[in-house]
């Protein structure tokens, strides 16, 4: 069920200057928010101003595996849009940020990552050939 909504989803998982492209963008998406999350998480002891770093930080891996990504895009937009409005402080890398996650949940993961793996198109051969 999962492999034929994914695949609906993204007719292909990009390979060559393309997926190379979606990697270093979900790449640097991860990195900033692991950075953040995780800088966040060590300046502040209060739980509720940690919890969108927290779930920030979490996506940010799974995005980096290119696991769910469109999971993880949408879940990176949302909290990048709270965290634009809970402090101001980190605005503009909230926006950016938000703006990244929706991207890579509507272009895809490509080929490099683990949504390929699992749920990409199966090239089936003729076993006679």
């Amino acid at each position: 069920m999962g492999e034929q909504v994914l695949q609906r989803l993204f007719s292909t998982f990009a390979e060559g200057w393309p997926g190379a492209g979606l990697l270093l963008q979900r790449t640097l998406t991860s990195a900033i928010l692991i950075y953040y999350g995780a800088s966040h998480l060590l300046e502040n002891a209060r739980l509720a101003s940690n919890i969108p770093y927290a779930i920030a930080a979490i996506a940010g891996v799974f995005l980096f595996l290119g696991l769910w990504t469109p999971v993880a895009g949408i879940t990176i937009s949302a909290v990048g849009v709270w965290i634009f409005f809970l402090c101001s402080a980190h605005s503009l890398t909230a926006i950016v940020v938000a703006v990244l996650g929706a991207s890579a949940a509507m272009i895809g993961p490509g080929m490099w990552s683990v949504d390929a793996k699992l749920y990409g198109r199966k090239h089936l051969q003729d076993p006679r050939h």
